[in-house]
């Protein structure tokens, strides 16, 4: 009897702020989307700014519930991160693998978080869009082959060559003690697994019960009411403008 009760309790549940950043048009809104709405929308215009989500990942022993900060890649919003990354106990910093200098943004914003975010902040590094490569994820192809990739969910037939080698992302991210991984938005390779990762990485130490201090200020207010599967955006064109819209963003 005694069993079935503990069968039947309901798991502990924790709040973790996580933050996506690197290079505009990497894909970092459609991996978000993925995870939270298991979709995938071709040619979705930039992020304004920042997007927030929600999502739920069931681990064995609790609940995290990720409260999702999707940051615009524009240089003109990278002055912005430091008030979404603030209090972040996770961070997806992601590259587009047929982009080389994506690469070397990502390492930037790397180096940014272990400096100025909260300590023990656990950070995934990410290659996306894995269904451009003709190869698999663990396969080199010669990094001066082809032009510029085209943006995720471009023709299937444009099959193009990767830029950035496993071995040498996965060497970096070892070197720094990153999780790594390589994804693709499109066909969902690998996008439930990162997150599922992080949960996993988050020390005991970090979870609290309830709502996490996903944000403060401005932001914290901008965000009231989202649930899982919405969005909210907050748009930036404008230094301090932290106003929340209903609506879509990338």
């Amino acid at each position: 009897m005694a069993d079935s009760t503990q069968a039947s309790a309901p798991k502990p549940s924790s709040s973790v702020k996580l933050v996506l950043l690197g290079e505009a048009a990497v894909g970092k809104s459609s991996l978000v989307l993925r995870f939270v709405n298991n979709d995938f929308q071709p040619n979705k215009e930039p992020t304004i700014g920042a997007a927030f989500l929600t999502q739920k990942c069931q681990l064995p022993s609790r609940t995290i519930k990720f409260e999702i900060w999707d940051t615009a890649g524009q240089e003109r919003f990278a002055s912005l991160a430091p008030m979404y990354y603030r209090n972040a106990q996770a961070a997806l910093v992601v590259y587009d693998i047929t982009k080389a200098s994506s690469l070397v943004k990502a390492k930037h914003w790397v180096a940014e978080l272990q400096r100025q975010a909260s300590p023990g902040i656990v950070i995934a590094l990410v290659g996306n869009k894995l269904d451009l490569c003709e190869e698999d994820g663990t396969t080199e192809t010669p990094e001066d082959a082809g032009d510029a990739a085209p943006a995720e969910g471009g023709d299937d037939e444009d099959v193009v060559a990767r830029k950035v080698s496993f071995k040498d992302a996965k060497a970096y991210a070892d070197e720094e003690s990153l999780l790594f991984f390589e994804t693709s938005a499109k066909t969902g390779h690998n996008v439930s697994e990162v997150f599922t990762a992080i949960a996993n990485a988050i020390p005991e130490t970090s979870l609290k019960g309830g709502r996490a201090a996903a944000a403060s200020g401005g932001t914290q207010a901008a965000i009231s009411g989202a649930g899982a599967g919405q969005e909210s955006r907050v748009n930036l064109n404008a230094r301090g403008d932290n106003k929340a819209q209903e609506g879509c963003a990338c």
